[in-house]
Order: structure tokens, then C-alpha cells, then sequence
């Protein structure tokens, strides 16, 4: 059966969308990006702004890498990463979404969620690792905690890292053969190879209960990393109205001369190897 021809401009797209990035023109378009988020980051400061964002997505999705280019330039006083692990037996016991609420950002503080309270609806549900009822009292209490977050002044986001099955299976072979990447492979990650279509109808029956106008879900198109990192970025930039309050550039002020007799001997501190 011969492939369906698409229309030019839709072949145009298709074709853009796999090209890849020029590096400088990534590493310009980045630097550009860098520093709208240090002005967006004044900004919360001067505001008292409450933002979160959250990052959900298949593994190797490439979240943490976008995360990673946000947080980069940015104080960590003011944008800081929460990446939650397992719950602790105390934990379970709690209101689910307790111990995420304990990681909110105060004003001027923005939060980036690698994995958040999603985990439910997805890893959770398609793993069993929580009971359908748990599952089913998520879908319906979700909305209306956001909503109450949204209510009490936080700026809530939401990105979903959409990846082919094809690219993802070619970044897990990448992870395998890196030995500084191996841990960023788990138990569950395998398991999720075998369960594709599980996690895409958890995804689409998420969407379907969280995908709210008060809170609505921005999917990723996330196949070409470098294209992922600046589209997110830029989205994100253009959903605050922000003003450029960078300091301005200032004089450094003339160094206090200390003589080197008041300093104590070079010799009484302890320095480390030159290996290189």
C-alpha cells in the first residue's frame, strides 16, 4: 500500500520538525532565552510572585535536559528543581498530595517540578502501584487542588514531553552504552518499554480529567531535544507579562591593599594535588 502523500506545507512542518538544530544557532537562540529568564526571574523577586511549573512526560522525554537550561542561569535562592522519590512508608500514609504541597514556593520563589503529583495518574496507575480507587479519587480531586492553588495567587503550569516510541528506545540505548548515564535508568523505566500503550491510555485519560481552562495541559513535541528545550522555554517566558528590572551594569569598587606580611605563610595551608 503506497504512503500517503502529504500536502506541502504539512511536509514542510514534518520536515521541520526532525531537522535538526544548527548548534550555533541553538546556542544564540539559548543565550537569548537566558536572558529573558534572569529578567522573568527579577521580576517573581520584585512581584512576590508564586510560580510553578510542572514537568511530566514518558521517560527519557527529555525533561530533566529542559530543566537543566532553565536553572542553569538562574539564582537557585529564587528557581529551585523538586525531584521526589518514592514515598516514604509515613508518607503513604499521608494525603496524597501533602508532601508536594510542603515544596510550594513562597513569593518570589519559582518551583520546577521534575515529576509532581502526576505521578499518580500515570506511573502509579499503569504500575499498580496504588489502588483504583486512589487512582479514581486523583482524577477527581486533581482539578480542584489546582484550583485551589491557583486561588491562593500561584502561577501553575503544565508541559507534557511528548516522545516517539522510536526516539525513545534510541535514548535509552544511548543511556546503556553511557556509563555516566546508567542511573538515569531505572527498574520502572524498563518496565515501562512493555507497557507503551498502557502509559498512552493513562496519559489521554489524564488529559482528559486534568486538561482544565483554569489549568491547561501544554504538550511538547520532544523528538529533537534542542528544539524541545527553546520551544518550552519561550512558552514559558511568554506566559508571565514581565518588565527588565536586570541591575544595571555598575564599577567595581577599588580593592583594599593588604601587605603581605600581615598575611599568614603560604606554607600552613593545605592545597589540592596538581593532577593535571
Amino acid at each position: 500500500m503506497p504512503k500517503e502523500k502529504l500536502e506541502p506545507e504539512a511536509q514542510k512542518k514534518k520536515d521541520k520538525k526532525h531537522k535538526k538544530l544548527d548548534n550555533k544557532f541553538y546556542e544564540k537562540e539559548l543565550a537569548k532565552l537566558h536572558i529573558e529568564l534572569v529578567k522573568l526571574q527579577e521580576w517573581i523577586k520584585h512581584k512576590h510572585l508564586k510560580v510553578v511549573v510542572i514537568f511530566e512526560g514518558r521517560d527519557a522525554a527529555g525533561k530533566g535536559g529542559t530543566i537543566n537550561r532553565i536553572t542553569e542561569c538562574l539564582n537557585p535562592r529564587v528557581c529551585r528543581i523538586v525531584a521526589l522519590g518514592t514515598p516514604s512508608d509515613r508518607e503513604k500514609t499521608q494525603w496524597y498530595f501533602q508532601r508536594y504541597v510542603a515544596h510550594l514556593p513562597a513569593a518570589g520563589e519559582m518551583v520546577l517540578f521534575d515529576r509532581s503529583w502526576y505521578n499518580r495518574a500515570v506511573v502509579e496507575r499503569v504500575m499498580g502501584f496504588c489502588s483504583y480507587e486512589e487512582y479514581k479519587e486523583f482524577l477527581r480531586s486533581c482539578p480542584q487542588f489546582e484550583c485551589m492553588l491557583i486561588r491562593s495567587g500561584i502561577i501553575l503550569i503544565k508541559y507534557w514531553f511528548s516522545v516517539s516510541d522510536k526516539e525513545q528506545e534510541k535514548r535509552f540505548q544511548a543511556r546503556i552504552d553511557d556509563p555516566t548515564k546508567r542511573w538515569k535508568l531505572s527498574d520502572i523505566d524498563l518496565k515501562s518499554r512493555e507497557k507503551w500503550m498502557e502509559y498512552s491510555k493513562a496519559k489521554d485519560d489524564m488529559f482528559a480529567s486534568t486538561d482544565i481552562p483554569e489549568c491547561p495541559w501544554y504538550v511538547v513535541e520532544a523528538d529533537n531535544k534542542k528544539r524541545a528545550r527553546l520551544n518550552c522555554i519561550s512558552h514559558l517566558l511568554s506566559m508571565i507579562d514581565y518588565e527588565d528590572l536586570t541591575p544595571k551594569p555598575f564599577k567595581l569598587p577599588p580593592r583594599q591593599k593588604v601587605p603581605e606580611s600581615h598575611r599568614p605563610p603560604i606554607e600552613t595551608q593545605n592545597f589540592v594535588p596538581r593532577v593535571y
